[in-house]
């Protein structure tokens, strides 16, 4: 079987496609926001920690064992103890589950990607009415780029009780996003590590033009300052911590089984202690890389909604006042403001100034589709030659998700494989790729009605949460205490010529346990507080009982596939004794 599994083309197809998998649209929309809301340069300490002490130690694990055994998830796991199989068939539902939602994502970027061709482009103004004698009331009231994402790209329902009917433009969007997904993953690695030079290398040429254009833009300045100015206080919050190992954790794509898939295509001399310290460094190093043009971007946009704000005002009193064009300007409102208050104080306070702040406007925090599909598309429509940044943008986050949809369909093929040693004929190779695509397709279909962005909200938040933690806890007890750290340290000696250090001997024994044992623990107690009390005639009872299913379901496989083996072993050992 050594012999005849596929082996990559060379190390760099290797280390791309694991960066690939690990630098994600998290690195982009995530970390951003999470060095926005907790102060800033203070958020990278504790970011830097749960990088040392739990990302870079699990990360050495995951690639070393499937390094050595040379098999998938499932394959590994049964390797080291059949009780333990189930951890492989959870990390595949895992990926699984999170693929479905995620290919949603690329369905997303591909929409907004086909619309970044018009001039101007749609989100730039709201569209006319019906009778063409005014604009849209619902885009009135609210703006352009929110209504063309909720209403002309999700056509979203009020409530996830109100399904709404199949949304065709995202149905086409999700087969086109599922098409290029299967076309990539054709033939598995071998059309994987051809891909993987344009969709790991191109995010970072993209990037590159971002930073030089945005540093460019007026208020960038703003915005790097309040990146990198750090508020210590925010050190005190429990919350932090927890948000800094958990995006770590995520971040470097754990326990998904894909990463072990990955390596197990590597021929098995091979220093995998450097290619998890590359992995890991460069995945850290991209989420600070990308969260420089996204802040001086965000602080362009603040400067536009503070001079914005304050031109309202300046032309209010300009009005108001009977005051000459251009006596009021930005730099000497402040003045005006205090004379006309100290003179006309009744009257100026009937015309209910807006209060314009930029550090109010720097503090609007937003992650996730929030910051792609609104907060940056509409600080796009600002900048010159906005289709061009609008493509590039699109094109750049298409190619993050789909480097990490590579990694999730592995996690998902490669143990399916080694299960049954690839039970189809040699003249269908594509047919296994082929059936969890249109599987995956069929499902995610739930995500284009008019509540799907309810429902991959629901998957986002509970599928890869959760069962992760509890899957990379397992795992790196099952390496340590079952498979034997010592036997596991002369693998790596065999592997790398030389053995593991103090630092990782400590991390695997006592201390990544640990982090993850707490990460836990405060996970599920931050969510108990945050869960509200249902009653069973609540609909949202049932919304609840579904993240539960979500959470618990590829956990499960755990106990039930051990619970399976021991069955087993106690039924060979009754037919033992009757013989």
């Amino acid at each position: 079987m050594d012999k005849e599994r596929p082996k990559w083309d060379n190390k760099v197809q290797y280390l791309l496609t694991c960066i690939g998998f690990a630098v994600g649209l998290g690195n982009v929309w995530r970390f951003p926001y999470l060095c926005q809301i907790y102060g800033g340069g203070a958020f990278l300490i504790p970011y830097a920690i749960a990088l040392v002490f739990e990302g870079l130690p699990l990360l050495h694990m995951e690639l070393a064992i499937g390094q050595r055994l040379r098999l998938g998830s499932v394959g590994v796991w049964n390797s080291i103890s059949p009780y333990l199989g189930g951890l492989g068939v959870a990390s595949m539902l895992v990926s699984f589950l999170v693929g479905l939602f995620y290919n949603m994502i690329l369905a997303w970027i591909l929409w907004y990607f086909f619309h970044s061709f018009q001039s101007p482009l749609p989100w730039r103004g709201c569209p006319l009415n019906l009778n063409h004698t005014g604009y849209v009331s619902e885009c009135e009231m609210s703006s352009p780029v929110n209504y063309f994402w909720y209403r002309e790209t999700l056509n979203i329902t009020p409530s996830i009780e109100t399904s709404g009917s199949l949304q065709w433009w995202l149905v086409l969007c999700l087969a086109s996003a599922w098409c290029l997904v299967y076309i990539c993953f054709i033939r598995g690695i071998e059309t994987i590590g051809k891909a993987i030079y344009v969709t790991a290398t191109f995010p970072y040429l993209v990037l590159t033009i971002f930073l030089v254009r945005s540093l460019t833009l007026d208020g960038a300045t703003d915005g790097l300052i309040y990146l990198f100015t750090p508020k210590w206080e925010t050190l005190k919050d429990p919350k932090v911590w927890l948000d800094a190992a958990t995006q770590i954790f995520f971040s470097l794509s754990l326990a998904f089984g894909g990463l072990i898939a990955f390596s197990s295509y590597n021929v098995q001399k091979n220093d995998c202690e450097r290619d998890a310290l590359i992995v890991g460094l460069v995945n850290s190093f991209t989420s600070l890389y990308a969260a420089i043009p996204i802040f001086a971007i965000l602080g362009f946009k603040a400067k536009e909604n503070y001079n914005e704000c304050q031109n309202w005002n300046i032309l209010t009193l300009t009005n108001s006042f009977s005051i000459g064009d251009k006596n009021i300007t930005v730099e000497n409102y402040d003045d005006w403001l205090n004379y006309l208050n100290a003179t006309n104080p009744s009257e100026v306070e009937s015309l209910n100034l807006k209060t314009c702040n930029l550090q109010t406007f720097l503090d609007q925090s937003v992650s996730g589709t929030g910051l792609a599909f609104i907060v940056f598309t509409e600080a796009v429509i600002e900048m010159p030659g906005a289709q061009v940044w609008a493509v590039l943008f699109f094109v750049m986050l298409f190619s993050l998700g789909l480097s990490s949809m590579f990694g999730n369909l592995e996690g998902v093929l490669t143990p399916l494989l080694d299960l049954h040693q690839n039970p189809f004929p040699v003249f269908f190779p594509c047919l296994p790729t082929g059936l969890i695509c249109l599987t995956s397709f069929s499902v995610a279909l739930i995500f284009t009605l008019g509540s799907g962005n309810y429902w991959l909200e629901i998957f986002n938040s509970y599928v890869g949460s959760v069962p992760l933690l509890i899957i990379a806890f397992f795992e790196i007890i099952g390496v340590v205490y079952v498979y034997g750290i010592n036997r596991f340290s002369d693998d790596i000696e065999w592997m790398t010529g030389r053995r593991p250090n103090i630092y990782w001997q400590a991390t695997w024994r006592f201390i990544s346990p640990l982090m993850l044992l707490v990460v836990f623990v405060a996970y599920v107690v931050v969510e108990a507080e945050q869960r509200p009390t249902y009653n069973t005639w609540n609909p949202d009872y049932w919304v609840f009982a579904i993240c539960v299913l979500l959470s618990v379901l590829p956990v499960v496989s755990i106990p039930l596939v051990a619970l399976y083996k021991f069955l087993g072993f106690l039924q060979e050992y009754g037919m033992k004794m009757r013989n």
